[in-house]
């Protein structure tokens, strides 16, 4: 065991295993870990190390992506319209499950292209045994419905497209 000293040539008491040094960096090693701790009582050992391996340090640079094609681009502006679509979309105000109709094997509230006005309901969400409907605040048409019928929803998720 090794003595660590203060700067007046004093021992201040820390005695440091270096051989439970090195266990613990082969060990790290060995499990890929980046940092491990040891206590026992109060004194306590860390070791780490980066979390980015050697290997990935000297990768090769990934190459140049390669242009676009035209179906590509037109895929790319599809999405972007996509995304600016969400700003119009009816959220989800909790977490919960999506019902799109009002009882198994009935007709959905709304269909995409079904014109709507405000106060009608579109779905309902289940949180808590509870079934609180969700309704346009709107007047529009129904773009999307982004949901399937008893999916799983999360606070402030998109659920409907409106236009």
């Amino acid at each position: 065991m090794a003595d660590d000293q203060g700067s007046d040539g004093r021992s201040n008491g820390m005695k440091v295993d270096t051989g439970l040094v090195r266990e613990l960096a082969e060990l790290l090693n060995e499990t890929g870990l980046t940092e491990i701790e040891v206590e026992d009582g109060d004194r306590k050992i860390r070791v780490s190390r980066s979390a980015m391996p050697a290997a990935a340090a000297l990768a090769p640079a990934a190459p140049a992506a390669p242009l676009a094609t035209p179906a590509e681009m037109q895929a790319s502006a599809d999405e972007a319209q996509a995304i600016a679509d969400l700003n119009n979309a009816i959220r989800s105000p909790m977490v919960g499950t999506a019902y799109l109709s009002p009882e198994p094997g009935a007709e959905p509230f709304v269909r995409k292209g079904d014109r709507v006005k405000p106060g009608d309901t579109l779905l309902v969400v289940e949180a808590m045994k509870v079934m609180n409907p969700i309704q346009a605040t709107s007047e529009g048409v129904v773009a999307q419905i982004l949901i399937e019928n008893a999916q799983p929803v999360e606070f402030d998720q998109p659920l409907i497209v409106m236009a």
